[in-house]
């Protein structure tokens, strides 16, 4: 395993992916909105659904499945790297001198439990002394937890030149980046293999700094990325993504595509995703309104010897475009074509399927008419039950990280 991804439909060989939590049960009808949530979701449900879903995984191709609250409990043996996470977790409640005292009497799991899952003042009232928090209200968070980490896909991607450590838009999803960083630099399966190619930061608040995420990345084979220039991914993330790639990859060209910015394109995967080297299926409201694609290329003959990037715009819906980049490209629709189908089962990620090897994907059971029409052009399609993961907009390729897959 080699962190690198060169297809987005090559057999999965290991997968990482985020069992929920008691950060679901943290969510109410009051405090959804400043999680990213539109409904409150049944934890019991979400986890039984998970868990259906990455047995799937496992017996339907036998890959690796990796869960990031036990690879975060092997990188805590570490007491200096559980110092500073700690500390910077506890920066947005101005708590950060409490973080020692914290460790000292939380075992190794219960920490990783806090990481994602949150810490309220209550939590820890009764078992560190301080005079620090007699102010503040028992419900007041001093770690918030981390509902949104299930989607997996987002903190991080994995591309032919190694990995995007993203820079998330919200501040609710942070501290999610920075987890996946410390996974990737510290845990013994991973460190002697991670390659930054874009580097998101340390955890911070400054909101200058362009942003990425890795719903928006796909890569389209070992030459060539299409990027998401959406509501959570900046233009400039995806030149400097581009420049890195050109300087350290196989990769020749990159593709931004300009989505509009709008809750139900929020990503580039959430309208568009590949499932064999020639097949993608597309929410064709979302990629036939996007008629200017920018195409990034390496100018090797730059100023001094240095790389330099030319740009090209092309005023061309980005399905045509993909033809030029893929011989002989099937597009399956949404909803099998119907307008009506098509934007309900957008709105449920029919377009965010999971593929597993070629030609075969794991679906949310509900899209049904999309996964009609993907088995009518010969697809295998495995489906999973979505009642409750679903409330959290999000589809079976956000909920998985792809970390090998056989080359194809």
């Amino acid at each position: 395993m080699n962190l690198k991804l060169n297809s987005e439909f090559g057999t999965l060989k290991a997968v990482l992916t985020h069992q929920p939590g008691r950060e679901i049960d943290r969510l109410t009808p009051y405090n959804i909105k400043e999680y990213l949530f539109e409904d409150v979701p049944y934890l019991e449900g979400v986890q039984e659904e998970h868990k259906e879903f990455t047995n799937l995984i496992s017996q339907s191709c036998g890959a690796k499945i990796y869960r990031l609250k036990d690879l975060l409990i092997d990188i805590f043996i570490d007491d200096d790297l559980l110092l500073k996470c700690f500390q910077d977790a506890l920066k947005r409640s101005s708590h950060a001198r409490l973080a020692e005292e914290i460790i000292d009497r939380f075992s190794t799991a219960e920490c990783a439990n806090a990481m994602i899952g949150g810490l309220k003042v209550r939590e820890i009232k009764h078992r560190i002394k301080t005079t620090t928090l007699k102010n503040e209200s028992d419900s007041t968070f001093l770690i918030h937890p981390l509902p949104n980490l299930y989607f997996m896909r987002d903190p991080a991607a994995i591309t032919p030149g190694g990995v995007i450590c993203s820079r998330m838009k919200t501040k609710a999803r942070h501290r999610e980046a920075a987890i996946l960083r410390n996974v990737f630099e510290h845990h013994p399966d991973f460190k002697e293999h991670f390659v930054p190619v874009f580097d998101g930061g340390e955890f911070t608040f400054d909101d200058d700094k362009p942003c990425i995420e890795g719903g928006d990345v796909i890569v389209l084979s070992s030459k060539a990325l299409a990027v998401g220039n959406s509501e959570r991914t900046d233009e400039s993330a995806i030149k400097e993504l581009a420049r890195n790639l050109f300087k350290n990859s196989s990769v020749e060209r990159v593709y931004q595509v300009n989505l509009p910015h709008k809750r139900n394109f929020m990503h580039l995967d959430t309208v568009f995703t590949i499932i064999d080297e020639n097949l993608v299926v597309t929410y064709p409201d979302a990629l036939e309104a996007i008629l200017e694609t920018k195409v990034y290329r390496a100018d090797e003959k730059g100023v001094s010897g240095e790389m330099s990037i030319v740009t090209e715009t092309v005023k061309e819906d980005f399905v045509s475009v993909l033809k030029n980049e893929i011989d002989h490209l099937e597009v399956i629709s949404t909803g099998d074509g119907n307008p009506d189908y098509a934007s309900r089962e957008q709105w449920y990620d029919g377009a965010n399927v999971f593929a597993i090897g070629p030609r075969r994907v794991i679906s949310y059971n509900r899209n049904k008419h999309t996964n009609r029409a993907l088995r009518e052009a010969g697809v295998d399609v495995l489906e999973v039950r979505s009642a409750e993961l679903s409330r959290g907009l999000g589809g079976p390729r956000c909920m998985t990280m792809p970390l090998w897959r056989q080359d194809f």
